[in-house]
């Protein structure tokens, strides 16, 4: 294994060399991300053997969840867009709030998604209403995804059940209670900074957001009778109160034959099926929409649902590569070397080790497990461990980059470039990071 600062060397370059490939090359994400995956395990001077081993580990385990959730969320999108579902439920938001007002109401919504379901579940499921909200509105469809997408990262990296924050919590000793409370102080200021006050400030600047339809947005795709508000209202609404319900009996009920059933029930998988489900009963029942046109629907939207699931499953290989190198561990150590405060010390390590591997939650665990004897040393009172969790968080938040999932997610969602993904979701990300951060220290001196 290569010394410290070598490893950061190694990490740095194989960063640059992947944005070069696709941002200056134009080499397809999906073979930059495998080849630099390679390369950077090579370099860290692991056999070969081992390298493709954890690039297929890496694959494996993030498709694993990951595949069948786009696969799904990809049907549904695609039912509710053939039937002018989420037509339907874009002009509802537009008229009821506005389109000034409508970031708002993104934001507030993503917040409240986001407490009981993962970044990416939420985003999947409501990506195809801000889509048409930008095509109804003629506006970029970042004006209205930042604000969605900052209000699922913020409450991702803070609040239980996540598994970052559960994980930091159970690592340093944080208070739930006390966790839920900072978590909110510091995250709705960084959603509603990173959200809609950036995306209304940055709407006008040439390259931010500027590109055409995703490819779900197919004006070739079959089209089915078109769905009232109601039932479209319903397609959106049943995976995420299903979703919601299994967490609430995971942490009210006591085990038994109803936690159980709400727990599969609740479970994305049977989530996004059943809204599927009900979501095509419908139209063939109510509308009378042709079973077999149905079925071509959400087939064609599994095509770019596909193209997705390899470039995140690719992402994930290059992040694994990282992992077992050693380079999260040994950034540790050189930031170590530095004689800082707890919180800043948490922040840091966490952002460090983020850019380096991808993964918040990787980089959110390691990053407690470093804080946790300083933490003992230092004596901290209840409050200050849990805005120590705020910060690992935050850092944890920051540079959502070519070796994150998240990343790819977006991009290829909302039919972005690289170029424009950077400018705006890594940007927002980033912004989010600092802020959440800055509350953190803020009301670190009345902890």
């Amino acid at each position: 294994m290569a010394e410290p600062w070598s490893s950061l060397a190694i990490v740095a370059v194989s960063i640059f060399v992947l944005i070069i490939m696709v941002l200056r090359w134009k080499v397809p994400a999906f073979i930059a991300l495998l080849i630099v995956a390679l390369a950077t395990g090579i370099a860290f001077g692991a056999p070969p053997a081992d390298v493709l081993s954890a690039v297929r580990k890496g694959t494996g385990e993030a498709l694993g969840f990951v595949a069948v959730v786009i696969g799904l969320g990809a049907m549904l999108g695609g039912l509710l867009e053939a039937s002018g579902g989420i037509g339907v439920l874009a002009n509802r938001l537009l008229d009821a709030f506005g389109e000034g007002r409508a970031p708002w109401a993104l934001v507030v919504i993503g917040t409240l998604v986001g407490i009981p379901l993962f970044f990416d579940v939420g985003f999947i499921v409501l990506a195809p209403l801000v889509i048409t909200l930008a095509l109804r509105a003629k506006r970029r469809v970042m004006y209205f995804a930042l604000p969605l997408l900052s209000g699922l990262l913020t409450m991702h990296a803070l609040l239980p059940p996540h598994p970052g924050p559960v994980a930091v919590a159970e690592l340093i000793g944080t208070d739930y209670g006390l966790l839920a409370i900072y978590g909110l102080a510091c995250g709705i200021p960084a959603a509603v900074i990173a959200g809609p006050v950036f995306a209304m400030l940055t709407q006008g600047q040439k390259g931010f957001g500027e590109s055409g339809p995703p490819p779900r947005f197919d004006e070739e795709a079959p089209q089915l009778a078109h769905i009232s508000f109601v039932p479209a209202l319903a397609g959106m609404i049943i995976p995420l109160s299903l979703i919601l319900l299994a967490a609430l009996a995971s942490g009210i009920l006591a085990e038994g034959p109803a936690r159980t059933v709400l727990e599969f029930v609740g479970h994305p998988f049977t989530a996004l099926i059943i809204a599927c489900a009900f979501v095509g009963l419908w139209l063939r029942l109510r509308l009378d929409a042709p079973l077999q046109t149905v079925s071509d629907v959400m087939t064609r939207a599994l095509a770019p649902a596909g193209l997705m699931v390899l470039v995140v499953g690719a992402g994930a290989a290059y992040k694994e590569v990282l992992i077992q190198s050693g380079a999260g561990a040994q950034i540790t150590d050189a930031v170590s070397a530095f004689d800082l405060s707890v919180p800043v010390f948490a922040f840091l390590l966490a952002a460090f080790i983020r850019v380096a591997q991808g993964s918040a939650t990787v980089a959110m665990v390691t990053a407690a497990g470093l804080a946790a004897p300083l933490i003992t040393a230092a004596g901290l009172s209840p409050a200050q461990i849990a805005l120590v969790t705020v910060s690992i968080g935050a850092g944890a938040s920051i540079a959502s980059h070519v070796n994150d999932t998240g990343f790819w997610l977006v991009k290829q969602y909302l039919g972005l470039t690289e170029a424009e993904t950077f400018r705006s979701w890594t940007l927002s990300a980033t912004i989010a990071g600092f802020v959440m951060f800055a509350m953190a220290m803020l009301l670190w001196q009345f902890a």
